[in-house]
């Protein structure tokens, strides 16, 4: 009989030591090429801040962003979110990542340094703007 008690109990713990392996947070890289500016990247936060919610029960655990290459790294939960939904989430917020196009309605109010430069708008290729929003004149 005890060691009946033994073998359940080593399954038990086996399992609970599988669970927490799937939730072992990992990192992606989404490439999103408005990523230009201190504008673009404060939008972005804000976006994924609510996306996230108050803790870690959406998924997302925390993100880097890249200015100069336009890349957003992410870490995630793969259990409770994939990286597919990041990206659209990240459409959601105006944004092209990686192959998913930005939604439009969102995109048209986001201010003419985070757009395209295809819509003779943004920043273009190898132009940066590294003056925080709050402190640039006002026009």
């Amino acid at each position: 009989m005890k060691w009946i008690s033994v073998v359940v109990l080593m399954f038990v713990a086996g399992s609970a030591d599988a669970q927490v392996m799937q939730n072992k947070p990992q990192w992606g890289t989404i490439k999103v090429p408005q990523l230009k500016c201190w504008e673009c990247e404060q939008r972005l936060n804000q976006y994924l801040t609510r996306e996230k919610g108050p803790n870690t029960d959406a998924g997302i655990v925390q993100w880097k962003t890249d200015l100069r290459n336009g890349v957003l790294k992410i870490q995630y939960i793969p259990d409770r979110i994939t990286l597919d939904y990041i990206r659209t989430a990240v459409a959601n917020a105006g944004f092209d990542a990686d192959s998913v196009t930005a939604e439009e309605t969102t995109y048209k109010r986001l201010p003419p340094a985070c757009k395209k430069a295809s819509d003779s708008a943004g920043f273009g290729p190898f132009k940066f703007c590294n003056i925080d929003p709050a402190d640039r004149p006002k026009d």
